[in-house]
């Protein structure tokens, strides 16, 4: 694929939804020199392979490394195993956990897979940073660690936090922004992308590969995508960032239904946001749609179905798209039952079995007990089409329907 030659559609579509871009006048230099001569550039990002499912939260970089896919440079996906080792202190009170090589390698592979539901699996590289970090031996990370002083360090927000309140900061903690900047050395990196959180550990990479003689990279950072239960407070939109753990995400492997129906959720204002960053649609056809939602002249479900049969058609095809679609309109629009609803069997041998929060989340209802309680409280659980309004509810044996918010349903049989 040639290299795109059109520098400033690439420099305005790379800009959209970017948190830092340092800088510009870098990029754009950049993409001249590869429009002239006809070298792509090197794109990086790096992940550490933790193994989650990845969520909507998680495809933003990704967004991003497709874009310049799209126009023609070579994107590299670089699997932290050896950084794994460490553990990423970013944005942590406490020193992390290292993973072991049974985690590593699982992480590695569940990403992978699920990365080239976005990438370009034909036009990616995927590396693994021990090839190059581990010859480095002793000697070439203590000349590394020469490269860099503990007061720049401390500039980290997380580690001064640490370091205020007397917390312990392990010495091999100060290693991971130094390995890291060394995979851009390794790759010769034109471009470094990640979250907004990392733009530390980024910029640490422009400085060391000035000390190896290179032309330091451009940084990019995205921004933490919000939950689907962010809203609008004192004119601003707040909430939680995403996260499995808090039950506010839309996993990118969940059902097409799944997808639609957490979307169709959101509020309108986050759902503006959730186009600008998630959505391929034109800032201008957006920004359209918005006036047009503003005025009453359009309908804001519209717009946000619209939104939830893109994502849906992403990940899972054009089929799934317009089926999730067509199915959430008879059901929230027409009030009717789905056309199918899943089955999941509970063989009650304990009688904590039958207490409703475990049953939901033992169905796939809820990503925990946690939230199953939370949806609960908040009203959006039926039984047998009852609401239920206490978060001790057992349920008995026999056949159960639960339904969790508008769309979502689960017969549940129950045996003894």
């Amino acid at each position: 694929m040639e290299v795109c030659k059109d520098v400033e559609r690439q420099v305005e579509v790379l800009r959209r939804g970017a948190v830092d871009l340092i800088s510009e006048a870098e990029l754009k230099k950049k993409l001249e020199r590869a429009a002239e001569t006809g070298k792509p550039l090197v794109v990086k990002a790096g992940f550490d392979p933790t193994a989650p499912d990845l969520h909507l939260g998680h495809t933003i970089v990704m967004n991003k490394m497709k874009q310049f896919q799209d126009f023609g440079h070579d994107v590299v996906f670089v699997v932290g195993d050896f950084t794994a080792l460490i553990g990423d202190p970013t944005g942590k009170n406490a020193t992390r956990p290292p993973l072991t090589s049974e985690q590593i390698k699982s992480g590695a592979e569940t990403y992978a897979e699920q990365a080239f539901k976005i990438l370009d699996r034909d036009r990616a590289r995927i590396e693994f940073n021990s090839s190059w970090l581990r010859p480095l031996g002793a000697e070439g990370i203590i000349r590394l660690a020469a490269k860099h002083t503990v007061a720049r360090m401390l500039e980290r927000e997380d580690f001064k936090t640490r370091f205020k309140g007397e917390m312990p900061i392990s010495v091999h903690e100060f290693l991971y922004p130094l390995l890291q900047a060394y995979d851009s050395v390794a790759l010769n990196c034109d471009v470094e992308l990640g979250g907004g959180d990392q733009l530390f550990n980024l910029v640490i990479g422009r400085s060391i590969q000035k000390e190896f003689g290179q032309e330091p990279q451009v940084v990019l950072t995205t921004p933490l995508l919000e939950g689907t239960d962010a809203k609008m407070v004192d004119a601003k939109l707040a909430g939680n960032k995403m996260s499995k753990s808090l039950g506010n995400y839309v996993g990118i492997t969940e059902p097409p239904g799944e997808i639609f129906g957490k979307l169709m959720s959101i509020t309108d204002d986050l759902m503006w946001r959730y186009y600008e960053l998630l959505s391929e649609i034109p800032l201008s056809e957006i920004g359209a749609m918005k006036t047009g939602c503003a005025a009453g002249t359009s309908n804001p479900r519209d717009a946000k179905a619209r939104l939830g049969a893109e994502i849906v058609t992403r990940f899972h095809g054009a089929d799934a798209g317009r089926t999730a679609r067509e199915e959430f309109d008879r059901v929230f629009k027409k009030k009717e039952m789905p056309a199918e609803i899943r089955e999941f069997s509970v063989n009650a041998t304990d009688p904590k079995d039958l207490w409703l929060p475990r049953v939901m989340t033992a169905a796939a209802l809820t990503a925990s007990n946690s939230e199953a309680i939370r949806a609960i409280n908040d009203g959006g659980v039926k039984v047998d089409g009852q609401i239920v309004k206490d978060k001790n509810t057992t349920l008995t044996p026999g056949e159960h329907l639960i339904q969790k918010g508008k769309i979502h349903f689960v017969k549940v049989i129950i045996g003894g």
